[in-house]
């Protein structure tokens, strides 16, 4: 079972059903990875979406990664990758996957940017986060950086989203 927590803890989000997009971005992307028996499985398997501000994010990127500017997205995994197979074994019944953080002028300004809808930016964003929450990272290298990249384009599209990566992606 899959649960997705959806807080508006600062910013100026408009008026959106953000629990129901971030649910989905969320399943999007188990199923690119693909992890999308997580989402069914008998263990609730909870993935935490923090709407947030500039300030707010600035914070803690400059605490957890040492880069004193806001960015678009946060994740704070707490599962470790090398376990993320094994999540159906666990005796506990909960898992707590991590946490998602989303910088409200950061991805305005960039979804305006790149003539996005604010909404499938921010669902664009959670796909993100949610595969560095499985342990992808593109910054380990062009080939990583592909995969993740062809995972992103994969859940977008499942979604009904544009390729983030493509030249014109609108």
């Amino acid at each position: 079972m899959l649960t997705v927590e959806t807080e508006i803890a600062a910013g100026d989000w408009p008026a959106a059903d953000w629990a129901v997009l971030a649910e989905a971005a969320v399943r999007a992307a188990l199923a690119a990875a693909p992890y999308a028996p997580i989402a069914d499985g008998a263990v609730n398997v909870e993935v935490g979406i923090r709407l947030s501000d500039d300030g707010e994010v600035q914070a803690l990127n400059r605490q957890y990664r040492g880069k004193d500017k806001p960015t678009n997205v946060l994740s704070f995994p707490l599962v470790p990758p090398d376990l993320i197979d094994s999540l159906g074994n666990t005796d506990d019944g909960e898992v707590l996957l991590g946490d998602i953080v989303l910088a409200f002028e950061t991805c305005r300004a960039e979804a305006a940017e790149k003539a996005w809808p604010l909404a499938a930016y921010l669902q664009h964003l959670i796909v993100h986060g949610l595969l560095h929450l499985l342990g992808f990272d593109h910054e380990q290298g062009d080939a990583a950086a592909a995969h993740m990249e062809a995972l992103e384009t994969a859940a977008c599209a499942a979604l009904g989203l544009a390729d983030p990566y493509a030249e014109s992606a609108a």
